[in-house]
């Protein structure tokens, strides 16, 4: 039953027609408002909210809602969300909400999060976390800080308004993180270099290679077993199934330049990893709908070809044996060597915990400066009266 509030009603979506109505709100809010956003593939966003197509949804599940005014018009949106293997891992009782977009009205926000907290404390749950979107392996966390420039690939972007109505609704601030931002114009190399020389005197048998695409499918389970093991205690961390890790690697495997992908490995044996992406948000910008048809397609390929200049690395990891030697000194390094002569004048490197001090001070001793900063927010969820 919709659930009204005082002129807004919220309506859980149901079936294709009600999804495509989800999907469609952003790109009818944000263009004329907010020229940073920089709009999705339509089709991708589909595919992240399809059971049938996104391998999140063999342990999780999820219920859209939106939001319409008096005239029927929507005004928002929002997701609960139960991810099984949150669960699995932690047993905390914490559910979480994504893909949250609303008008600057407070009164849409609080009746969209009242749904999707109802909804998550129907699932017998305690505690509720996000945005999220829909886990933290995908695109996740609140902008806070950085509305004035665009974000990187799989990075979101959000009016400023929307941290306002989470604090107001009772969420507090779970985790700070950091998108980092590396040029090699100030970049310290040399500094670098030098930390990266030490490190292979004090282990001696390391190497760096790039990706062999020949081998994708072998490599990419390779990237999957460290990233689990490497992350296992970080905050937050949930474990990449072998499905929803090989749905991403099919996805990047149509972007990724593989000279900018690297292993460091120890006698042969790969002991760590980086993957830094094409920033195809340059791109994306000019595919002003996000459909690729008609005209979308030829700005998309135009723009992959001439536009994109600067790259992201999201995703780093070393065996747990192994942290602490400076291995990632190393894969940052064949980062920035190898970035101008593929076309990338800069990185960004998200993002950061904010209790990753270690990791913050290495970033921050090469010359990267903290560009954007982001957040995940939490509440706990009273009992039903």
């Amino acid at each position: 039953m919709p659930t009204p509030s005082s002129s807004i009603t919220i309506r859980p979506v149901e079936g294709r027609r009600g999804r495509q109505r989800f999907i469609d709100w952003p790109y009818d809010f944000y263009p004329d408002r907010y020229p940073q956003w920089v709009p999705p593939l339509r089709r991708d966003v589909n595919d992240t909210l399809d059971p049938s197509e996104n391998a999140f949804f063999e342990h999780g599940t999820m219920q859209l809602f939106l939001a319409e005014d008096a005239s029927g018009a929507a005004v928002g949106r929002v997701a609960g969300i139960v991810n099984g293997m949150h669960l699995q891992t932690y047993d905390d009782g914490t559910g979480f909400f994504g893909f949250f977009e609303c008008i600057d009205d407070y009164a849409v926000a609080e009746a969209l999060l009242d749904a999707a907290a109802d909804w998550v404390r129907g699932q017998g749950l305690t505690q509720i976390r996000g945005p999220a979107n829909p886990s933290l392996n995908d695109t996740a966390g609140l902008l806070v800080d950085g509305f004035d420039r665009e974000p990187s690939i799989l990075m979101p972007y959000n009016p400023p308004y929307h941290e306002d109505f989470l604090v107001r609704y009772g969420f507090e601030r779970a985790m700070t993180m950091w998108a980092y931002y590396v040029h090699k114009k100030y970049c310290r190399f040399e500094r670098l270099q030098r930390g990266v020389d030490i490190v292979k005197k004090r282990t001696p048998g390391l190497s760096v290679r790039t990706l062999d695409v020949d081998r994708f499918e072998e490599e990419a389970r390779t990237i999957r077993e460290i990233y689990n093991e490497a992350w296992a205690e970080n905050w937050g961390f949930v474990p990449v199934t072998e499905g929803e890790f090989m749905q991403l690697a099919d996805e990047m495997e149509q972007i990724v330049d593989p000279e900018m992908v690297f292993f460091v490995e120890h006698e042969g044996t790969p002991v760590g990893f980086s993957i830094a992406l094409p920033n195809v948000n340059q791109a994306l910008r000019h595919v002003e709908d996000g459909r690729l048809f008609p005209l979308g397609l030829p700005k998309l390929l135009l723009n992959l070809y001439y536009g994109v200049y600067e790259c992201r690395m999201p995703l780093m990891g070393i065996r747990s044996d192994y942290q602490g030697k400076g291995l990632d000194s190393m894969l940052v390094l064949a980062t920035i060597e190898n970035g101008p002569p593929n076309g990338f004048d800069a990185c960004e490197m998200s993002w950061v915990l904010d209790t990753n001090t270690r990791l913050k001070n290495h970033v921050e001793s090469l010359g990267g400066v903290k560009d954007k900063e982001y957040a995940l927010y939490e509440k706990a969820l009273p009992s039903a009266e």
